[in-house]
């Protein structure tokens, strides 16, 4: 990525982070527990963009690691009375070793054989939790404690204080994954994800970025399930379901894959229309897709791509 595209994506990310600060501060109760919602699910549409955008990975179960992190943090609070930050350091440590498993796997293979592994490991992790009883079978588990940050005068129970520190923790997560985008690693990345052929050809070690990337993003999807679990208090199997991935999936797409802050707008846009629609409509699901599908056809990369050409095209004018 040039510095031209590089300042614009950062300048596009302020002006994201101003507006949600801007949410913040005037948004009441409910708006403000929207918000911590869209926050979360902006962690882990980010991380899913670092391997699907960077690296071409498209995964379907990129969900396992966002709910065992979510299911680690309610085990080991609610069965085992562990302090919440320390459950929540072991928790994203075992999605990082998760994704380090199924990961020294699956980045051997490509295309639909890499999708549908991927699948077939979201679905295993999902079949476990709806079954267990240890961890509330289908009707899941609730009363996770919150992370005690009255030291600091916040309390996590308060939507207001629980929105911001998911919005700055989303930030550090757009810096950290801007940083290594914009690295060597990163533009090795894009090398295996435009030829991957070529890239072995060069001597590349194809598979040790491709596993980097893999774990790196599994790893911040369970930061964002730990958010998850403390946001409602409350696990379900629904965390780890495929669907949950393909949400992601659509996010990613629709706000514009390979720049990082797309999948922000599109965590926006996929929370605010699901919360308008199902106000209005039993057939919300089917309004929902039309408007996707109409982004997808109409953007060249989602809407990130919509302002790109916008941009372009009044400075070329």
């Amino acid at each position: 990525m040039n510095s031209l595209k590089r300042r614009q994506r950062d300048g596009f990310a302020t002006v994201l982070l101003i507006i949600a600060l801007s949410a913040w501060w005037f948004a009441g109760y409910s708006g403000q527990d929207l918000l911590g919602e869209i926050a979360v699910l902006a962690i882990f549409a980010m991380s899913l963009d670092f391997i699907v955008g960077y690296a071409g990975l498209v995964s379907l179960g990129h969900a396992l690691y966002f709910g065992l992190a979510a299911y680690v943090t309610a085990g080991l609070t609610v069965h085992l009375h562990w302090p919440p930050s320390a459950a929540m350091a072991v928790a994203i440590g075992a999605a990082a070793a998760a994704a380090a498993l199924t990961g020294s796997l699956v980045v051997k293979l490509s295309g639909i054989f890499f999708i549908m592994v991927t699948l077939a490991f979201g679905q295993m992790g999902w079949a476990y939790f709806l079954r267990s009883p240890v961890f509330g079978g289908f009707s899941g588990m609730s009363g996770i404690p919150h992370l005690d940050l009255s030291a600091f005068g916040l309390s996590l129970i308060n939507p207001s204080h629980f929105s911001l520190i998911a919005i700055l923790t989303g930030l550090l997560v757009y810096l950290l994954l801007s940083r290594l985008v914009d690295s060597p690693f990163g533009k090795m990345l894009v090398a295996i994800h435009e030829n991957e052929s070529r890239a072995r050809a060069l001597g590349l070690p194809v598979l040790r970025y491709k596993f980097a990337a893999f774990v790196i993003a599994g790893t911040i999807a369970g930061l964002a399930g730990t958010l998850a679990a403390q946001r409602v208090q409350f696990v379900s199997p629904d965390l780890a379901v495929w669907t949950t991935s393909g949400e992601a999936l659509i996010m990613v797409i629709v706000g514009g894959a390979g720049t990082l802050v797309g999948p922000v707008v599109g965590a926006v846009i996929w929370v605010m229309l699901r919360h308008t629609l199902s106000a209005m409509t039993e057939y919300w699901m089917l309004a929902l897709g039309i408007v996707f599908i109409a982004v997808v056809l109409f953007t060249q990369n989602g809407v990130y791509g919509l302002v790109d050409k916008l941009f372009r095209n009044r400075k070329n004018a």
